[in-house]
């Protein structure tokens, strides 16, 4: 079966494929983090914010009323490009931390190891106090010596083109 490029719906398909990438890309962080153990560091924890910023403008094209013709949906796709460079910027800026091609400047703790408590009073202070974050520089996690940010700067420019591109076919399809 051959689909014809002219009677393809790109206002719903380009939107509907940018917000289930988003999904799969955060659906696969947590459960990295929540399933197999894996700490996230603060740098982390940013990449996920364009992937979440895409995801909503991606929803809020698919529910844009029709009416308003394609600007909108043309706009927010758009918007998700921006957002997926944002979030290949921050990953290729956590890669060259991991590289320690420069030291970063968010708040990524060194790793600190705590004696053994010899005492209830040590081991309730080392129960309370603030633990510090995970450092950036470690990677917990790689496939073929590449880390998961890595992955994510790749993953991030070619959601970042492919969404400039679904938004230039919406707009011809108008």
């Amino acid at each position: 079966m051959i689909i014809d490029p002219a009677r393809v719906d790109w206002s719903r398909l380009v939107p509907f494929a940018i917000l289930a990438a988003s999904i799969g890309a955060l659906v696969t962080a947590y459960t990295a983090e929540l399933a197999f153990g894996i700490e996230p560091c603060i740098l982390c924890l940013y990449q996920r914010i364009p992937y979440a910023l895409a995801g909503a403008l991606a929803l809020a094209a698919l529910l844009a009323p029709g009416t308003w013709g394609p600007r909108p949906k043309v706009w927010a796709v758009i918007g998700a490009a921006v957002a997926f460079l944002a979030g290949a910027e921050i990953a290729f800026y956590h890669v060259g931390v991991e590289q320690h091609w420069w030291r970063s400047l968010a708040s990524c703790a060194v790793a600190a190891s705590d004696p053994e408590p010899e005492t209830v009073e040590e081991l309730r202070r080392l129960l309370t106090e603030a633990r510090p974050a995970k450092a950036c520089d470690e990677v917990d996690w790689a496939l073929f010596g590449v880390s998961m940010a890595t992955y994510n700067v790749a993953a991030s420019l070619a959601l970042a083109v492919g969404s400039f591109w679904g938004a230039e076919k919406i707009r011809r399809q108008a």
